[in-house]
């Protein structure tokens, strides 16, 4: 089968989406299908780790969107662009990630030249999605097949575009979190691996571990802060202590190591996230995991991390002490609870839903 993944995200940003897109190209690569992946960013010089080409479109511009920053393509003439390079690529279906995000893919779905599956990300309604359902709800009904990665993501498609997706999850590729070597660091040493932006917390975890270290007596926690934003800077800045190590932007490779040299994984976002896939990497990875207590990390946990109060320094401060006594049986349980998301097995999910929808769009 052809298919075409379409990130109306650049690759070049850090976002789940874009790991989604490409985890599910080596998938889908894997088991003999044909893939195409389309994103924004015609300036994109990077290679990304995909045996699948990779067609990068249009001029990226970041927006807000979501408590963060959207790097998306907005011209009318790139999503013509994307259509033009659909229609030759020729697919068997077209699967759009967000799929009424400004404005990638909605020459495609005008057209619906093929069978159009769209996945749902976002968990959240704003004050643009409102204004603008009447018009995403007629778009709406160009899809073939609706899926979301959670029951905070189909709410939020529900409520702005009056459609019912199916709920599957957000899938990653578990041996890939076990192939660098576990290495059990000689001093308590923790990691936030996100967007350096408001809604993600990073400065709750930051505060945190220094609270910690002042208390006499304890033994010192390192707190490695891995990815960028726009609140990099100011966090460089404000924390400047030998116990915080800001890493930016790292690939995907060093993700995973980091990972794996790691004492406890911290997620401390504060809101809008749908799913909590960096928790289940982390349990993947074999560490114990501490993460805010919301909709979208409590639903991914499942008992399997230790959740403290969202935006509260000193309960996470507990829930690390936690996770730092942890037993090989919750790590071991936590492991096996990840395997639950296996890309192995969202994509044998979304293969029978693109059989699915190229049989109905032949039979029109």
């Amino acid at each position: 089968m052809k298919v075409a993944l379409v990130s109306p995200y650049a690759l070049s940003v850090f976002g789940g989406v874009q790991e989604q897109v490409l985890g599910m190209s080596r998938s889908l690569s894997a088991r003999g299908h044909e893939v195409l992946v389309v994103a924004p960013n015609n300036e994109d010089r990077a290679s990304y780790d995909t045996p699948a080409p990779v067609l990068r479109v249009g001029e990226m511009t970041s927006v807000p969107a979501n408590g963060s920053r959207a790097p998306l393509a907005l011209s009318k003439s790139a999503s013509a662009e994307v259509a033009r390079a659909l229609a030759e690529f020729h697919p068997d279906v077209v699967h759009l990630h967000e799929p009424f995000a400004p404005r990638f893919g909605w020459e495609t779905l005008r057209t619906h030249s093929f069978p159009v599956v769209g996945t749902f990300h976002r968990s959240g309604v704003s004050t643009v999605m409102r204004l603008a359902s009447p018009y995403l709800r007629r778009m709406a009904r160009q899809l073939d097949a609706s899926v979301a990665v959670s029951d905070e993501a189909a709410r939020t498609a529900n409520l702005t575009y009056k459609i019912e997706p199916i709920v599957l999850f957000n899938g990653f590729e578990l041996e890939r979190f076990r192939t660098p070597a576990r290495v059990v660091p000689s001093e308590p040493t923790l990691i936030s691996i996100g967007r350096l932006e408001e809604r993600k917390g990073a400065s709750v975890a930051i505060e945190a571990v220094l609270a910690h270290n002042e208390r006499p007596g304890v033994t010192p926690w390192r707190l490695l802060v891995v990815g960028s934003g726009p609140q990099e800077d100011a966090l460089r800045t404000r924390y400047r202590d030998p116990a915080i190590s800001f890493r930016g932007s790292v690939s995907d490779e060093e993700k995973r190591r980091l990972l794996r040299q790691s004492s406890v994984s911290i997620s401390p976002a504060l809101r809008g996230e749908s799913f909590g896939l960096v928790l289940l990497e982390a349990m993947a990875a074999e560490i114990p995991v501490v993460a805010s207590d919301i909709a979208g990390y409590a639903a991914a946990a499942q008992q399997h991390a230790h959740l403290f109060v969202p935006g509260d320094a000193a309960d996470l401060e507990r829930a690390v002490a936690q996770a730092l006594l942890a037993t090989e049986g919750f790590l071991t349980a936590a492991s096996e609870h990840a395997q639950t998301w296996s890309m192995a097995k969202l994509v044998e999910e979304y293969e029978s839903i693109y059989e699915s929808v190229q049989r109905g769009f032949s039979s029109r």
